[in-house]
């Protein structure tokens, strides 16, 4: 779910075309496979499956959307979650409650024929599970498509490897990555175009956040953002009641943070929540290396595992391997 910073950010966010978006970026794998998962869904919610019953709305999403990113010269490296910190077991205790719940109720509305609440349901019960994960992770690597295995939190790794310079901006949908010190965040870049959303149709568009700009213009450290964080509340730790991010913004500004926790929440600690992100686990021990797409197993796990449309699919692995023929090797891999 991530830290509910929205209501600041939103003179910070610049809007960017996909043709502005050339480079290299460490995406949240787990971010962006929850999101298709969510999104790629028939009226009734029903994920799309092959004949065997197999999911398949990620691989959908993961293939389409990553050879998008190719053809407009951005080079992805997928970052996948590792090994949760504990401070994080309540809040995903709470999220497995959440799905199992949406669960039950997705299977009750589709009963009554409640086209509507079923597809709302089926959408909340998405899960990214082992069987989503390494599916993804053969689907990559046919595609000659790095990815790393985080050895905690992925927006904390993708952080890491932007500050090293090893890749140029981290692609999420959730806040946190700037409370790991990300330099640059981009969002809505799996879930970019039109969109269904309370019977209207939006138009999603990629956005650009610059951590300088934000500190500075918010006046206020990095630090700051994080004691603003644990005041709303973040995947580690609840947050204190009745305070949004205006509120939190103030407080910080006054240097009120240690004051607020006395009076609002005394037996709380916030330090293992700040030392969390001002120095996660990370790992050096990765290597990024784009290579060419190995067609004939991408067109075997699509179009024969995962039965999807020859043509869709061949007219893709066209379209990348005429893009990479525009290009020189070294520019492509």
């Amino acid at each position: 779910m991530g830290v509910a910073l929205r209501e600041i950010l939103a003179d910070y966010k610049v809007p960017v075309g996909w043709d502005s978006l050339s480079g290299t970026a460490a995406i949240d794998g787990n971010n962006a496979l929850y999101q298709f998962l969510t999104i790629i869904r028939q009226p009734d919610g029903t994920p799309l499956m092959n004949s065997e019953g197999k999911v398949t709305s990620h691989i959908s999403g993961l293939f389409f959307r990553t050879a998008r990113f190719l053809e407009y010269g951005l080079k992805p490296v997928y970052i996948f979650d590792g090994k949760p910190p504990d401070l994080k077991s309540e809040t995903i205790a709470k999220r497995r409650e959440i799905r199992d719940n949406a669960g039950i109720a997705w299977t009750e509305a589709k009963e009554k024929g409640d086209v509507a609440e079923s597809y709302k349901q089926a959408r909340a019960s998405s899960r990214v599970d082992a069987w989503v994960m390494s599916s993804s992770k053969e689907l990559l690597t046919a595609m000659g498509i790095p990815f790393v295995d985080a050895p905690s939190e992925g927006e904390a790794q993708a952080a890491h490897m932007v500050q090293k310079n090893d890749v140029e901006f981290s692609v999420s949908q959730d806040y946190d990555s700037l409370l790991f010190g990300v330099p640059v965040l981009v969002r809505n870049l799996a879930v970019s175009g039109k969109r269904k959303f309370r019977g209207r149709t939006l138009v999603v568009e990629p956005e650009k956040l610059y951590l300088a700009k934000i500190l500075d213009g918010l006046k206020i450290t990095r630090e700051n953002l994080i004691e603003m964080g644990i005041l709303i509340g973040t995947d580690f730790n609840e947050g204190i009641k009745g305070i949004g991010p205006k509120t939190a913004l103030k407080i910080v500004q006054k240097d009120a943070f240690q004051k607020t926790i006395h009076e609002k929440a005394p037996d709380f600690d916030p330090e293992p929540v700040i030392e969390f992100f001002c120095s996660p686990p990370v790992t050096d021990d990765y290597t990024i290396a784009w290579q060419k797409p190995d067609e004939s197993a991408v067109h075997d796990l699509l179009c024969g595992r995962y039965e999807f449309s020859e043509e869709r699919v061949d007219a893709v692995l066209t379209k990348m391997r005429t893009t990479a023929n525009q290009k020189t090797l070294d520019q492509w891999f």
